[in-house]
Parts: C-alpha cells; sequence; structure tokens
C-alpha cells in the first residue's frame, strides 16, 4: 500500500524531496538503506554556478580608489597614560610592542618603583587620536602584569621633569677642543659655526682667559638661579647644572645655554600625578548683627 501511495505522489509532483520518498520506498528495510540513501544524496547533481566575468585592471583599481576610506581628519592630540604594573622582567618591552604596533611614537616613557613592593609606576607620553588611543588602552588592561591603566590626558596634573646638562665656560670657541669626538678630528678640517667666527682671531693672554671664564660661570650661576635650579659640579672648563621643571621650561633653558656650548645633557621623561581637588572645610559663618535698640532679656544674663 505504502509503494502504490509513493508512486502516485510521483506522478503528480517532481520536488526532490517527494523523489527521496520514492528511493525510500524502492528500497528494502535493511542495515544498508541508511548507507544507500546517503549515497544516493551525495550523487545528486545541483545547477552549474554563474561564470563571474574577469574585472579588469582600471576595474579593479577603481574600485580600490573610490572603496578605500578617506583618512580620519580628527587631529592628533597630546595623552599621558600611567600604568600600574607588576614589576617583572618583560613587562616594559609588552607594553612598549603594543603601542609599536600601533603605530605611535612615544616621546617620554618613565618606569619607577612605587611605595607598593612589587608594584611599579610607567608613565607614558605620546601623541595620537583619541580612538586608538582608547583601543590601545584596553590592549594594555589585558596583559596579565598590567594592573590598571589610566588616561590622564584630561586630567589637571603636576608633571616634572629632571635635566642633567654640562656646560662649557671657555667660551663657543673652545668647544670642539672640550669635545669627545676632539682626538679623532685631530687631522680633519672641523668646520662649525663658532670656530669660523673666531678662527681669525688671535690668542689672548692667560689673565683674559680667566676673566672671560669666570665671566661665564656667573652668567650659567645667574640663569641657573632665575630657572630654581642648581649647580651641581664645577670644573675648570665646565660645569654640571641640575634642573627640574616642566618640558617646555627645560626646553627653554637649553636654548639659553646653546650660545655658550652645551657638551652633554641628559633627561629623564616626564613624570606626572593628579592634582588633588581643594574642598572648602569651613563653611561660612553668618554674621549677627546686634543693635542698640535690641532688648536684652535679663534673665538670660549670669548673676551678679
Amino acid at each position: 500500500m505504502f509503494r502504490s501511495i509513493a508512486t502516485r505522489v510521483v506522478h503528480n509532483t517532481r520536488s526532490p524531496v517527494i523523489n527521496n520518498v520514492r528511493f525510500l520506498a524502492s528500497q528494502s528495510s535493511s542495515a544498508t538503506s541508511a548507507i544507500s540513501f546517503k549515497k544516493h544524496i551525495r550523487q545528486r547533481r545541483f545547477a552549474p554556478v554563474p561564470v563571474v566575468p574577469q574585472p579588469t585592471v582600471e576595474d579593479a583599481v577603481t574600485n580600490i580608489l573610490y572603496n578605500t576610506p578617506a583618512p580620519s581628519l580628527q587631529p592628533e592630540t597630546r595623552h599621558v597614560l600611567n600604568c600600574l604594573v607588576q614589576n617583572e622582567p618583560g613587562v616594559l618591552s609588552r607594553v612598549s610592542g603594543i603601542l609599536a604596533a600601533r603605530g605611535f611614537n612615544i616621546e617620554s616613557l618613565v618606569v619607577a618603583n612605587t611605595e607598593v613592593e612589587d608594584l611599579s609606576r610607567m608613565t607614558i607620553v605620546f601623541n595620537g587620536r583619541n580612538v586608538q588611543i582608547e583601543q590601545a588602552r584596553r590592549q594594555l588592561e589585558d596583559l596579565v602584569p598590567v594592573w590598571a591603566v589610566l588616561d590622564y590626558s584630561k586630567t589637571k596634573l603636576v608633571e616634572r621633569e629632571l635635566l642633567l646638562i654640562k656646560v662649557s665656560i671657555l667660551g663657543p670657541e673652545h668647544l670642539h677642543e672640550q669635545l669627545p669626538t676632539a682626538k679623532l678630528d685631530d687631522e680633519v678640517e672641523y668646520e662649525d659655526e663658532n670656530v669660523t667666527r673666531f678662527k681669525n682671531q688671535s690668542a689672548s693672554s692667560s689673565s683674559d682667559t680667566l676673566r672671560e671664564t669666570f665671566s661665564h660661570l656667573r652668567a650659567l650661576t645667574e640663569l641657573t638661579r632665575l630657572f630654581d635650579g642648581k649647580v651641581v659640579d664645577v670644573s675648570s672648563d665646565s660645569v654640571i647644572i641640575e634642573l627640574c621643571a616642566k618640558s617646555s621650561r627645560l626646553s627653554s633653558f637649553m636654548k639659553l645655554c646653546k650660545p655658550f656650548g652645551i657638551l652633554e645633557a641628559s633627561r629623564t621623561g616626564i613624570m606626572a600625578m593628579p592634582r588633588s581637588p581643594v574642598h572648602d572645610h569651613y563653611e561660612p559663618q553668618t554674621e549677627h548683627s546686634y543693635e542698640d535698640s535690641d532688648v536684652v532679656d535679663a534673665s538670660l544674663l549670669p548673676p551678679g
């Protein structure tokens, strides 16, 4: 009976499902029926895939040019990230690797221990767009040795940087003689703007040289005092000055020291800490004015 019903349905419709029913009805109920059915399904032929015409070189280039998104017009801003990391080897390379992979040029990076054992504070300063900075911050937080990443870009900060600079006190005409490469350049003609300026001048006497040396030393000492710095070392031909201030102030100080002749300079990088808000713990007290016409209750006065 089932065979006759299946045959009648096949004559009425030609759908694939009915063909499968017809195949099942024609097979005997045995253990190999499922295998035969799967083989029949795999051997079915599907319609051929339509042929897509191969694009030309002009079409491909035009598609790339018009579908490529335009570069972001958002300007790059200065960002300061403060990372609290575990004090273990390899943390610095992993953090800098994530920033380098995103194309950030790190301007300053300072790492030092904190008051908590095995915890270090890492201050990173670089320029970038806000969207990229947020993605980089989340990737830094995903690192195992990183406890937290704080973005101080829009926070009022106290920023300080330390500068150690060695300046010549002999004058710019003797700068080449004091440089470490002076011995290597003895047989090579050295052209410098300061040397060219003074090469035609006659050699001065010892007293004049000593007078100029102390004049330069006095000028550098006064300049250091104006910038709240400190002279930490004095020699016969140079001084070492220590200055702790903002980065812009250090750059200005180095520009003023350049005419004297800078021999060496070293900057530690920016250290930042957010400012604490100031709360007024004392509420303004209202002053009560007592007029002479006010009547004083005698019962409130002390006895006598």
